[in-house]
C-alpha cells in the first residue's frame, strides 16, 4: 500500500498526499471511483528514477469527504495547480487515468500547467460519457445515499468489477471499496458520481491540439467504461503518434495489466 502521511488543504479540500523516490518530479493522477492506491504497484518502479508524487483527489481516499462539497471536475484541476505550487514543480511528467486524464487535461488547457510528458490512459475526456447508471444516480443520489449499508456494498462491488477485464481479486476489491463504506463514505460515493458532468470535458473539448510535450495515450482494448475509439480519437487530438492497445485489459488497466503502463512510462523516461 502507498502512503499517504502529508496533507494539503486547497479551497478548504484537505487533499491526502505522499512522494517517494529520487529525481525529476514525476505526478501520478488516479481516476473514479478509485483512489492514489491504483498506483501501488507502478509507481515503485519509477522511485530510482523520479521522485514521484501521488494524492487523492478532492472527495476520494483519504482526502476529505463531507456534506456538500464540490468534487466535480470543475475543482480538482484547481487543486492539481495548487499541489504544483506547494510541491514547487515545473514541468513534472505526469501519469493520468480517468478522471485523473480529465484533470490532467483542464490543467493544460485552462489552468495553464505544462508537463514534461504525459502518459494517458483510459482517460474521461471525449463526449459521450456517463454510463447508464451513471445517469441513474444523478436522478436519485439521496436515494441510493441512504440504502442499507450491505446493499450498497453489493453494488459497489458489482460497479467496481466492470471496470476490470479480468477478476479482481479480494485484495484489491477491499482497498478500493473501503474508501467508499460506512456513513462518511457511502454518500461520498454517490455525491462524486453525481457531479459527473460532461460540461466540463465539452469547456476543453474545443481546445484539444498538439501538446507541448511527448504525449503517450494508451488504451484498453476491452474497457466497456470508455471505448477504445475514443482512445484513438484522443491521441489524434493531442499527441504526434497513435494511441496504443492494451490486449486483455479493461478500464482499470492497473489491475488488468501494470506492467504495460510501467513499460510505457520507463520507455518514455530512459528513451528520453
Amino acid at each position: 500500500m502507498l502512503e499517504l502521511p502529508n496533507a494539503t488543504t486547497v479551497e478548504g479540500n484537505k487533499i491526502r498526499w505522499g512522494r517517494i523516490g529520487n529525481g525529476p518530479p514525476l505526478v501520478a493522477i488516479h481516476g473514479t471511483p478509485f483512489s492514489s492506491q491504483v498506483w501501488r504497484r507502478i509507481v515503485p518502479h519509477f522511485s530510482s528514477l523520479r521522485t514521484v508524487y501521488y494524492f487523492d483527489l478532492a472527495g476520494y481516499g483519504l482526502s476529505e469527504m463531507r456534506e456538500g462539497q464540490d468534487v466535480s471536475l470543475a475543482v480538482q484541476n484547481r487543486i492539481l495547480a495548487a499541489l504544483f505550487a506547494e510541491w514547487g514543480l515545473d514541468r513534472p511528467d505526469v501519469l493520468a487515468h480517468d478522471f485523473g486524464g480529465a484533470t490532467a487535461l483542464r490543467g493544460y488547457y485552462l489552468q495553464g500547467l505544462r508537463y514534461a510528458s504525459l502518459t494517458i490512459f483510459d482517460a474521461v475526456a471525449l463526449a459521450p460519457w456517463g454510463s447508464p447508471f451513471v445517469q441513474h444516480v444523478r436522478k436519485h443520489e439521496a436515494a441510493f445515499a441512504g440504502m442499507p449499508g450491505y446493499m450498497h456494498r453489493a453494488l459497489l462491488r458489482a460497479y467496481l468489477q466492470t471496470a476490470a477485464h479480468n477478476p479482481m481479486s479480494e485484495e484489491a476489491l477491499s482497498i478500493y471499496c473501503t474508501p467508499w463504506l460506512g456513513p462518511v463514505g457511502q454518500p461520498a460515493f454517490y455525491r462524486q458520481i453525481a457531479q459527473m458532468d460532461q460540461r466540463f470535458t465539452d469547456e476543453i473539448e474545443g481546445k484539444y491540439d498538439r501538446m507541448d510535450c511527448p504525449v503517450s495515450v494508451l488504451w484498453g482494448l476491452n474497457d466497456e467504461w470508455i471505448p477504445y475509439d475514443k482512445g484513438r480519437a484522443l491521441a489524434a487530438l493531442i499527441s504526434d503518434g497513435e494511441v496504443t492497445p492494451i490486449a486483455n485489459s479493461g478500464h482499470l488497466v492497473q489491475e488488468d495489466c501494470p506492467e504495460a503502463i510501467v513499460t510505457a512510462v520507463l520507455t518514455r523516461l530512459l528513451g528520453r
